[in-house]
């Protein structure tokens, strides 16, 4: 691994790469050449990359760490059982802060790369998670969400399926992370009545955590923004009012945007809505922390008058963000053509309803 290591393995060098590992390490080099490719591309998910085992699949899968040891906070203290362990990112981050701590998964490869990956502290067994293999833990469950590089977005086709799951765990407490997009109407369907939460991290959605009713206190739907520490829920005050734009518009983390939580925290940051249906928010200055931008020119949308007004603010590197307005920000800013010299933020989205509603442009000045 260390000699290995050494090499570029950079898509120009690959082939060259893998021919001179070839005459060291013979049928060995394919295996060594992935596990330290998909190190490198770990370190955005784990501090120690360097020593764990992975396989492709279960890397895109893994939890990064992060958010882990947020889940991992929330469990201080309880027994905890994996019961899809894969190859340990959970468990590294529960076996700190769980009373004990137990992991099993159906794949024994899995089960072995997790032994590497967590040393010999953390009891490991092989077993399926529709089986439980344990009483009174709280049970934690990561279902695969991926074939190969294709997703599956019906969790019923989940490995295992979630509805299977919520049935076999129904008298358990439990957590279950889904995908980040995952339909709320389709877990009121499946009989879910605990609490989502939905992650960011690095300004990126991660995930939704089902959370059943035994592990909340009454919250149904619960944000939480990893970057700035910030969390809101269904239960703080959600009423704000819709109004023109201030001096500012703010794009909510993606977080609060599908947690369905948009009106809480412009309630909170004492911003209040452009539109009722559309999550862009306003207020004359910005949450701390936030990126947002500052309002220049409002006009309405079609390209000739938006290429006239970005001219007037010698726009030429080009930001566009876009709700509500069937636009593609890549072919827009390519037939726009700008030659300016100022760093400029689009905002397009559509005000009003029915007859009433128009496709709206806000030139924008970004606070970073």
């Amino acid at each position: 691994m260390a000699e290995v290591s050494r090499y570029p393995l950079t898509d120009a060098s690959l082939v060259s790469d893998i021919a001179s590992a070839r005459t060291l390490f013979g049928d060995h080099t394919a295996v060594l050449v992935e596990t330290v490719r998909l190190r490198r591309k770990a370190v955005t998910k784990f501090a120690d990359a360097d020593r764990w085992l992975f396989t492709d699949d279960a890397l895109q899968q893994a939890t990064a760490a992060p958010v882990a040891e947020h889940r991992a906070r929330r469990l201080a203290g309880a027994v905890v059982h994996d019961a899809t362990c894969s190859i340990g990112s959970e468990l590294a981050a529960l076996r700190n802060r769980a009373s004990f701590v137990i992991g099993s998964d159906i794949d024994p490869v899995r089960l072995a790369m997790a032994r590497h990956n967590l040393g010999p502290t953390v009891p490991l067994c092989r077993a399926d998670a529709l089986a439980p293999v344990t009483t009174g833990a709280v049970v934690v469950v990561d279902p695969a969400r991926r074939s190969g590089s294709r997703r599956r977005f019906d969790p019923r086709a989940y490995l295992p399926p979630l509805d299977e799951l919520l049935d076999v765990l129904r008298d358990r407490d439990h957590v279950v992370k889904c995908a980040p997009g995952i339909d709320f109407a389709v877990l009121a369907d499946l009989g879910f009545d605990g609490e989502v939460e939905v992650t960011s991290l690095g300004g990126s959605v991660r995930e939704a955590c089902l959370w059943s009713r035994g592990l909340t206190d009454g919250v149904r739907r619960r944000a939480t923004v990893l970057d700035t520490g910030e969390q809101l829920t269904d239960r703080d005050p959600g009423e704000c009012a819709v109004a023109p734009a201030g001096r500012w518009i703010v794009d909510p983390d993606g977080a609060v945007v599908r947690a369905g939580l948009v009106r809480h925290y412009a309630a909170r940051h004492g911003l209040w809505q452009l539109d009722p249906d559309i999550a862009y928010l306003s207020g004359d200055r910005l949450p701390d922390g936030r990126r947002g931008f500052e309002v220049l020119e409002q006009v309405a949308f079609n390209e000739k008058q938006l290429r006239q007004a970005l001219s007037r603010h010698d726009a030429g590197a080009l930001e566009i963000l876009v709700r509500g307005v069937d636009v593609d920000p890549d072919a827009l800013r390519g037939r726009l053509r700008l030659r300016g010299a100022a760093q400029v933020t689009v905002v397009i989205t559509r005000l009003g309803s029915g007859v009433a509603s128009r496709a709206t442009a806000f030139i924008c000045r970004p606070s970073r």
